[in-house]
């Protein structure tokens, strides 16, 4: 049985402002059609005889990962959550493990979900090339082939041929400087590491075993404590607590004695910066890669990504990014957009939030976006799906307005249930219980003012709520 493992824990500090901890890279529409991580999930449908994926995803983007995969018409998808985040090596034991639920002869494929891949045949006879040497017990990595001295990636060193399309690795090397990389491109027995994986999860785990038992015996402690919740698998947190932080290349891969390594050329990328994005992405004339509303005079080899209802014009600027988002803009050389990540931890040290938070916040049930705020009053425009409800809660500090702009609400206040139609309102007083449901087939969409002495997203006592959440 041939198996996806997804791991989709990333944060993509380096393509912030668009990315952020709770709206990270993976679940970005960021090139092409669908996110990055639905796209990575279509990859997998064009390989035969493929099974439902398994996706490990942090607990904080349980929903986000729900809902995109339904969207991509995947319902059969095993969802296992990551309490904390413990690099790669960890997450794929817990994909291994729950992958031997099902089969004890499972063949993992392990693909990040953030990873840009631009040619799917390729990808799709890569695998099969590297079927043969994951079943004969071989830890198979990807190896991409280069087109340029790079500084970015990680490269594998070639040893011996093993078939006609596999070879063992000799070496696994750390991002090298440029003359280092450019003396790689001229050998031409170098790859670029792709992070991506093929072989049997019960290899996985012997090898584990050998090289790093501790923590193999702390992820079999915080799995057998998993519970079901909803449609996840939620990992013991405490048990996850005592798992070593470690990656596969450093637990496995450079100490195993089966490392093979199979070369692709499948137009890849893993989108690791806005450098990397504007190399692969489709540019003007000028060499401009252009999204949104935005204007170029005298402006050349640069990126331009706008936020909707926001213009961006540039002129006489050369090798550029310039990203806006509702509440904040980069502007960079792209010569430093490996940098950006040092605006993140500028933004983390000072206790601001736009490092992991949008304006625009996704929930279960929808989305909030925070029009305006100012001195005891908040102003947000909310989105409901079809049939989703808010939880039934009250607040301490703070009473509110719904005005409906389009679509049907049913309002619960205390002991009163009632339906609003387009342009009529409701008030909620301090203290009460409330609820807000979507009755409808089409999104409900309200403007909410708040006002009180205190509007932060803490003040929410909860008395039900069918996400699971406190």
């Amino acid at each position: 049985m041939l198996i996806p493992l997804i791991l989709s824990g990333g944060s993509g500090t380096r393509l912030w402002p668009v990315s952020r901890k709770n709206l990270p890279k993976q679940f970005l529409e960021l090139a092409g059609k669908g996110t990055l991580f639905q796209q990575t999930i279509a990859r997998t449908r064009q390989l035969p005889d493929v099974a439902a994926p398994i996706v490990v995803a942090s607990e904080d983007h349980r929903f986000l990962a729900a809902d995109q995969l339904l969207e991509a018409g995947i319902a059969d998808a095993t969802i296992v959550l990551e309490p904390l985040a413990r690099n790669t090596a960890p997450a794929i034991a817990l994909g291994a493990l729950q992958a031997l639920h099902r089969d004890a002869d499972a063949m993992l494929l392990v693909l990040p979900a953030d990873h840009l891949i631009g040619d799917t045949a390729a990808f799709v006879e890569g695998v099969r090339q590297a079927m043969p040497l994951a079943a004969q017990g071989w830890l198979v990595t990807f190896g991409i082939r280069p087109d340029r001295a790079e500084t970015g990636f990680g490269y594998i060193r070639r040893a011996e041929a093993i078939d006609g399309h596999g070879f063992r690795v000799e070496q696994f090397v750390e991002k090298p400087d440029l003359a280092t990389a450019e003396s790689y491109l001229a050998d031409g027995g170098y790859d670029w590491n792709s992070g991506m994986f093929l072989f049997k999860a019960s290899r996985y785990l012997e090898e584990l075993a050998a090289h790093a038992p501790a923590m193999l015996a702390a992820v079999r402690a915080a799995h057998a404590k998993a519970t079901a919740d909803l449609d996840f698998v939620r990992i013991d947190r405490d048990a996850f607590a005592q798992v070593p932080d470690d990656s596969i290349d450093y637990a496995v891969m450079e100490k195993t004695r089966r490392a093979a390594v199979v070369p692709v050329s499948c137009a890849w990328s893993d989108i690791g910066s806005w450098s990397a994005l504007w190399l692969t992405g489709d540019k003007d004339a000028e060499g401009n890669l252009r999204e949104g509303d935005t204007m170029a005079v005298d402006t050349r080899n640069s990126l331009l990504r706008s936020h909707e209802r926001h213009l961006i014009a540039t002129v006489g600027v050369d090798d550029l990014i310039v990203v806006t988002t509702p509440d904040a803009t980069l502007v960079a050389h792209r010569d430093a957009a490996q940098d950006v990540k040092k605006i993140v931890e500028q933004l983390k040290a000072a206790g601001r939030s736009e490092h992991s938070l949008h304006r625009v916040v996704y929930r279960p049930w929808g989305s909030y976006d925070s029009l305006e705020e100012g001195e005891r009053f908040q102003v947000k425009r909310i989105v409901v799906k079809p049939g989703a409800a808010l939880s039934l809660q009250k607040h301490h500090h703070r009473a509110e307005h719904w005005i409906v702009v389009s679509g049907t609400a049913e309002v619960t206040c205390d002991d009163k249930v009632f339906l609003l139609g387009e342009n009529q309102s409701t008030y909620i007083p301090l203290g009460s219980r409330h609820r807000l449901r979507n009755p409808g087939k089409l999104p409900l969409e309200l403007i909410e003012v708040q006002s009180g002495s205190y509007l932060g997203e803490d003040d929410i006592v909860r008395y039900d709520d069918v996400y699971g959440r406190a």
